[in-house]
């Protein structure tokens, strides 16, 4: 529209790179907004709201699964009776099948992640980004539960082919409510604190059981911040339940 503009009025030079740089700029910022919707749809909630029908929040967990600590958060759900979705690195999942028949034994999602986990993955094109995404699918199928039906980008970047490219892989994007920053904290308080600030119903959460930072004794972080986190929940009335379950019944 702009070069349109320019070769029908040469003196409009001036408004339509400015239109130009304008519209670059807006999608900039949309791709460095993991909550946006500007670039297409993306839940960052169970339900709008308002709407408290079910005391349901949706512990979620990234990068893994993780030898040391998938099995650890595994455990700690199970005591707690809560079910969880693990956005889960193709790459991985292939390194520890048992991790992933696991986690889909204790009720719990098994998502997409992106097959490396390519740090760069937003600054891709349609076809480098469909096929992180294509061979993550593969590698996550299950022949009972068949192939994920949710996505989440690395770091929650987003670019404007993102939308299309799971459009074609029938694939909804996820990012989440509120995170913990548990790959950065080395204080598993802080880290739960800022998950349970104005924790309620529909929420979204984000934790990782890949990548977690270490406390100062070396332990993971998360590991610290999740028995707070629901330990808050039980109090505080509220269960967790897997994404593609909640997602599921409300269409």
């Amino acid at each position: 529209m702009a070069l349109a503009s320019v070769l029908l009025a040469p003196g409009s030079y001036g408004p339509a790179l400015a239109a130009v740089v304008a519209n670059h700029l807006a999608i900039l910022t949309a791709s460095l907004l993991p909550r946006s919707s500007l670039l297409g749809p993306n839940v960052t909630r169970l339900w709008a709201d308002g709407d408290d029908r079910e005391q349901v929040v949706a512990l979620t967990f990234d990068d893994g699964p993780d030898p040391e600590v998938t099995p650890a958060v595994l455990e700690l759900l199970k005591a707690a009776g809560a079910r969880a979705t693990f956005f889960c690195v193709g790459a991985r999942a292939e390194s520890s099948p048992d991790l992933i028949t696991a986690i889909r034994a204790g009720g719990h999602g098994v998502e997409n992640h992106t097959y490396s986990h390519p740090n760069g993955f937003a600054l891709g094109g349609p076809g480098a980004m469909e096929r992180e995404i294509v061979r993550a699918q593969e590698a996550l199928e299950d022949p009972a539960a068949g192939r994920p039906r949710l996505f989440r980008s690395p770091a929650g970047m987003q670019n404007p082919w993102l939308a299309i490219v799971l459009a074609r892989t029938a694939l909804s994007l996820v990012s989440w409510t509120r995170r913990g920053f548990d790959t950065v904290s080395r204080d598993g308080g802080r880290v739960a604190a800022r998950l349970e600030r104005g924790l309620r119903a529909g929420d979204i959460l984000l934790l990782h059981d890949g990548r977690s930072a270490r406390d100062a004794r070396g332990r993971p972080v998360v590991l610290e911040a999740l028995p707070r986190i629901l330990d808050r929940m039980g109090r505080s009335g509220l269960r967790s339940e897997a994404l593609h379950a909640i997602l599921g019944q409300r269409g």
